[in-house]
């Protein structure tokens, strides 16, 4: 097996894994536009539906934790294929559900595939750069996962607007998309060296004392980030529906990719941002688009839907980028993998638990008000965030100061 130093890297290696990361994460999002034909078929309730998309989360976190690490031993290409089969495997039990278990069953298998490409493909990725694009690879990576996530929408949005079977033909068309990913990556180098002896082991989650006052800001920024994400994934639909009255499903799914687009466009724009300001830029930009999402409620403003989808879409994109970056910057070498992993599970928790509670809200009150709450409590742990990242930045000039005189 090749080595990493010494793998030719060619721009259709690259762009290969690049395009099946975003195939990938576009089967996360494709149930997006369906949901409400679950509801008129199945009889479930906002709380089932929020259910069914939350357990996705939990086939994140078990790879995360489980078989995060397995791409060092097993290669990276086999991991890639792996993730895909896990894809395929959900886009079937989707295209065969009569009920709830499957469903849950695909959300699952889904988040399992997701889990395993959120590394394997991001280090792949950047692996297979070639040199002329080495300062590109990792954006190139965050925006194949950012831009497949909002695909996944726009794609069953348009395709149960336009052809039958709305919810079988989304699935049978992923299906084929990841077969054509699976023969693409299969033609791809291998990026490391497997090991004579393989050595299996569940990814450890730490959080050295060093850390903490740069990850619990950074992780409240991107849990708040990824509870947007939530919303718009699982309860956004709904709002569009009953609030503003667009029933359209590609409308929809356009409304949910210009959130996963923005993200994209936000992890471009931190660049451009002094490194110390970026994660308090990422926290405003979350809390004027909550503003606007909240506006849109009372004013029935599809304009306000769309102008906090964007900022929101950008805030998240800079608080997540930012964040990652500073917990890598300050992480020690020989446990960054750990930290990283332990703010991954944060992000992934908050696109589970606070929706299933949402979803509640929704099912007891209406979708107006669980809106409303959403967007208050969720400005408020941004705020928080917000102070934390202040202070902190506060005390270091301080503790500068001191250190000067």
């Amino acid at each position: 097996m090749q080595a990493a130093s010494v793998v030719p890297r060619s721009p259709i290696a690259f762009l290969a894994v690049a395009l099946a990361f975003a195939i990938n994460m576009m089967g996360t999002t494709l149930p997006t536009a369906i949901y409400r034909y679950y509801q008129l078929k199945f009889g479930f309730t906002p709380t089932v539906i929020t259910v069914i998309y939350a357990s996705y989360a939990v086939g994140v976190l078990g790879a995360l934790l489980l078989i995060g690490n397995w791409s060092d031993q097993l290669g990276r290409r086999r991991m890639l294929l792996a993730g895909l089969c896990a894809s395929a495997a959900s886009a079937l039990a989707f295209l065969l559900s009569s009920g709830l278990a499957l469903l849950i069953l695909g959300r699952l298998l889904s988040g399992v595939s997701a889990g395993i490409f959120t590394g394997t493909a991001t280090v792949a990725v950047i692996e297979l750069a070639p040199p002329a694009w080495r300062g590109k690879a990792m954006l190139a990576a965050t925006a194949s996962n950012m831009l497949g996530l909002g695909c996944g929408p726009l794609l069953s949005g348009f395709l149960v607007e336009r052809f039958p079977w709305p919810m079988q033909l989304p699935y049978a068309v992923h299906l084929a998309l990841v077969g054509a990913a699976a023969l693409a990556v299969s033609g791809v180098p291998e990026t490391v060296a497997i090991p004579a002896r393989v050595k299996f082991g569940i990814q450890k989650i730490a959080l050295p004392a060093e850390v903490r006052p740069v990850f619990i800001p950074a992780a409240l920024a991107g849990f708040a980030g990824f509870v947007v994400v939530g919303f718009f994934a699982a309860v956004a639909p709904q709002l569009i529906r009953v609030v503003l009255g667009f029933h359209n499903g590609i409308v929809t799914g356009s409304i949910v990719f210009l959130l996963f687009a923005c993200s994209a466009l936000g992890q471009i724009v931190q660049t451009f941002i002094a490194a110390r300001w970026r994660q308090a830029a990422g926290c405003i930009g979350l809390v004027v688009g909550l503003v606007c999402v909240g506006l849109c409620v009372p004013a029935h403003s599809l304009g306000a839907l769309l102008l906090g989808t964007a900022l929101a879409g950008i805030g998240q994109g800079i608080s997540l980028r930012a964040g990652l970056g500073e917990i890598a910057s300050v992480a020690p070498a020989h446990r960054r993998a750990e930290v990283t992993s332990s703010f991954f599970v944060v992000l992934y928790v908050a696109i589970s638990l606070p929706v299933i509670g949402l979803g509640i809200a929704v099912q007891h009150a209406d979708i107006q008000r669980a809106t409303l709450l959403f967007v208050g409590l969720t400005i408020v742990l941004v705020l928080i965030a917000l102070f934390l990242l202040m202070r902190g930045q506060t005390n270091q000039r301080y503790n500068g100061e001191v250190i000067g005189d």
